[in-house]
Order: C-alpha cells, then sequence, then structure tokens
C-alpha cells in the first residue's frame, strides 16, 4: 500500500537482522502499533513478515523498540520453516494484522487456551510474491484456529485485494469451498 515503506538493517540470517518501517512521511513507524487496521471499509492491512517461498521465521518484533520485523530465536538458534517438496517456505505471503494481540490472559471458548502473545497471523494466499515489511490490503476469506504448544494461535486466510483473483473469492465461496471439511469454520 503506498505510503509506506521499509528499511532492513545488518545482514539477513543472522541474530541482528531487522526490518524497520517508514510512513510516507520517511519516519520510523511501529507495524504494531502505528499501522491502521483497516486499509477500507472491510478491507485490512497486512504486513508482510515472510514472503512466499522463502522459509526464514520472521515476526514483528512485539518487545523491541519500534517493533521492527526480525527473525525468530529458539533455544539461541533462528529458526526456519520446513520444506515440503517439491515446495521451499511458505507457500503463501505470511504476516500480521496490525493492532491485534492475541490476549495471553484469555482463555478462548473455542479453544480452550489462551493467546500466544502476538498479533493476529495472515496466511496471504495471492499470486504475487511480496517483500518482507510490504504493506498490503486484504480481504479475509476464512479463518482457522490452531493450538500450537498450548496457546491459541488464529490464523487468518485472505487474498490481496490488488490480486488479478481478488474479486472472484469472498468467505462465501471460501464457506462453500470448507464445507466438505470436518471442522467447520463458517
Amino acid at each position: 500500500m503506498s505510503g509506506f515503506s521499509s528499511e532492513e538493517r545488518a545482514a539477513p540470517f543472522t541474530l541482528d537482522y531487522r526490518v524497520f518501517l517508514k510512513n510516507e512521511k520517511g519516519q520510523y513507524i511501529s507495524p504494531f502499533h502505528d499501522i491502521p487496521i483497516y486499509a477500507d471499509k472491510d478491507v485490512f492491512h497486512m504486513v508482510v513478515e515472510v514472503p512466499r517461498w522463502s522459509n526464514a521465521k520472521m515476526e514483528i518484533a512485539t518487545k523491541d523498540p519500534l517493533n521492527p520485523i526480525k527473525q525468530d530465536v529458539k533455544k539461541g538458534k533462528l529458526r526456519y520453516v520446513a520444506n515440503l517438496f517439491p515446495y521451499k517456505g511458505y507457500i503463501w505471503n505470511y504476516g500480521a494484522i496490525p493492532q491485534t494481540w492475541e490476549d495471553p490472559g484469555h482463555n478462548d471458548e473455542h479453544t480452550g487456551c489462551c493467546g500466544d502473545n502476538d498479533p493476529i497471523d495472515v496466511c496471504e494466499i495471492g499470486s504475487k510474491v511480496c517483500a518482507r515489511g510490504e504493506i498490503i490490503g486484504v480481504k479475509v476469506l476464512g479463518i482457522l484456529a490452531m493450538i500450537d504448544e498450548g496457546e491459541t494461535d488464529w490464523k487468518v486466510i485472505a487474498i490481496n485485494v490488488d490480486d488479478p483473483d481478488a474479486a472472484n473469492y469472498n468467505a462465501s465461496f471460501f464457506c462453500t469451498w470448507m464445507s466438505s471439511c470436518p471442522s467447520k469454520v463458517c
């Protein structure tokens, strides 16, 4: 979306790597707090953390000043998602909806677990490979509740509103498509 830009610092795939976001005036902003949740009526902003076909597990650093995007670390090691042959990394653009948060103190009635203390995740299924730190407008198609290490981790399934097929997909289509699934989401 116009008006936002990003700045990479340090080498990718290192503990020091960060992606900082800037507004239209070139001022540093927080992708967690300063980007509006809505891009337009029924269109959400999405902060792209992991571009399609890449596997470095990147996330908005909610505890760092300005909340840059950085590679997630577990047990002192940088995290990567597994490749699933013949694909490399994520098969979609992965990111988060700004100004959202999964409360670790709230027990979700649907999952029986508390939130994961992160913004709500988005899996964007359009055809474009987005850039890390890019801000796009997305239309929600559905949502999945996942439990990860005992915490609720919602995944919004969405499509970039600028995708050539965006007009062909909507939540009704997604619900019809999912109707054959034993776990009803609509």
